[in-house]
């Protein structure tokens, strides 16, 4: 089977946003409405701007799905932009002629924003860097493309990836952590993962969530914005995903990649993260209880979230992004023009929200399934669900059973061989010999 990936394409104020994945097994039960529940998600979250109530996010099936089922060919989804029809002159895809370029010409001389072109570049955005790069002189080919709202595209493809996942018994959530700097309690998250998707801004912790609502509102009135950290959770992972043997094979390398490039986030960790530099090893490390009778090995902690060597242990994955405050403020920061690269009181101002954390976490589960559903593809393998389902049977019935003992030497011997060549031999050695050491002669580079 080939490789599983997927691409987007689309900008914020053109016609809509869509993307192809490619990879997914053919027989994989997959509706609109399945994939709009997540959109829904992506859009809700208090602190969103206006553009929340004007797009009303659907994914269209455009190919790959007969019936509800996939095919084993590319799947490509749409997501219409409703703002489009406020755009279609500013954003058009064909060449403007004399009249409609004069009509814009025009527009933007008599102080339409929509028509005017940006050069006062904004702090934070990827306004300078992009415009230099691709050598544009209105910021506009930027922001329409480095702006979040592609984000809604990877969230469609997210919802297939869920649906995939789903077959296996993997399941993956999002809450909010922290906002502008108020964090949940664990002892205080009384909420269940419905009653914490269903609040203002998906918080587990009702106390928490109402001082995270305050520091929005604080920022409101301040015509600022504020960032914060989402949390997300997998359970039924197998043992096996991922691989130590090359940098490229991680999978925690490869979540944190996925996570990173989200618009918004500058920070990824897993389990304790950064707090486990401040922690002694004996207080960091998750001891191993053993395997149960029914064959799954237990830990007594989770503090590695789920990943260690780069490879799934079993345990549920946690992963935290930070998300830093928007990068386009009501009130403006200073900053330079593009062409003229002199100084300016106020950066371009473009509409947009106070805080997108909750948004982000839903983004970021998109994100992790996607690379999840790869990585169970890569060990797994087949053309059809079933395929994959039996190789992921046979594959949890392998690991359930005890090992065979080791000997030393690395070879096994038959006590039972009596030929003249092996007359006088020794004795077999004791199965698993090396039981109970503590010295297995592991390097310093441990």
């Amino acid at each position: 089977m080939g490789a599983f990936r997927f691409l987007t394409a689309g900008e914020s104020h053109g016609p809509s946003l869509g993307v192809t994945i490619e990879g997914v097994p053919a027989g994989l039960t997959v509706t609109a409405d399945d994939v709009a529940v997540d959109l829904a998600r992506r859009q809700r979250g208090y602190g969103r701007g206006a553009r929340q109530t004007i797009e009303q996010d659907r994914a269209e099936i455009l190919g790959g799905v007969r019936h509800g089922l996939t095919l084993g060919s590319p799947i490509l989804l749409l997501v219409r932009n409703r703002d489009w029809e406020n755009w279609t002159q500013v954003m058009a895809v064909e060449p403007l002629d004399e009249e409609a370029a004069g009509a814009l010409f025009t527009a933007a001389s008599e102080g339409n924003k929509k028509a005017t072109p940006i050069t006062r570049v904004r702090p934070g955005h990827a306004d300078l860097a992009g415009a230099l790069k691709y050598g544009f002189n209105d910021v506009r080919n930027v922001l329409e493309r480095a702006s979040a709202r592609e984000t809604a595209a990877r969230v469609a493809a997210g919802g297939v990836a869920r649906a995939f996942l789903r077959e296996f018994g993997i399941e993956t959530w999002s809450f909010t952590a922290e906002v502008g700097g108020v964090s949940v309690d664990p002892a205080l998250c009384t909420r269940s993962r419905d009653e914490a998707d269903a609040s203002p801004l998906r918080c587990p912790d009702p106390a928490a969530e109402e001082r995270m609502i305050a520091r929005i509102d604080e920022a409101r009135s301040a015509g600022d914005t504020v960032g914060g950290v989402f949390e997300v959770v997998v359970h039924g992972l197998p043992i096996g995903l991922g691989s130590y043997v090359h940098w490229d094979r991680r999978l925690d390398a490869a979540l944190a990649a996925a996570v990173m490039s989200i618009n918004i986030v500058k920070g990824v960790e897993f389990g304790l993260g950064f707090e486990q530099t401040r922690r002694f090893g004996s207080g960091v490390h998750d001891v191993i209880e053993g395997r149960t009778e029914e064959g799954r090995w237990v830990h007594r902690s989770n503090n590695a979230g789920g990943l260690t060597g780069g490879v799934t242990n079993g345990e549920p994955l946690v992963v935290r992004g930070a998300v830093k405050p928007i990068s386009t403020l009501a009130r403006p920061l200073p900053s330079a023009d593009l062409v003229t690269g002199e100084a300016v009181d106020k950066a371009h101002y473009e509409r947009s929200d106070i805080s997108v954390v909750p948004a982000a976490g839903v983004v970021a589960e998109a994100m992790v399934m996607l690379t999840l559903a790869s990585f169970v593809l890569e060990k797994f393998g087949g053309d059809t669900v079933d395929d994959v389902r039996a190789g992921l049977e046979r594959y949890r019935a392998r690991i359930a059973a005890a090992p065979e003992a080791p000997v030393a030497g690395g070879r096994r011997r038959d006590a039972s061989l009596s030929t003249p060549a092996n007359a006088g031999a020794a004795a077999p050695a004791p199965a698993h010999g090396l039981t109970g050491t503590d010295e297995a002669g592991s390097g310093g580079d441990d």
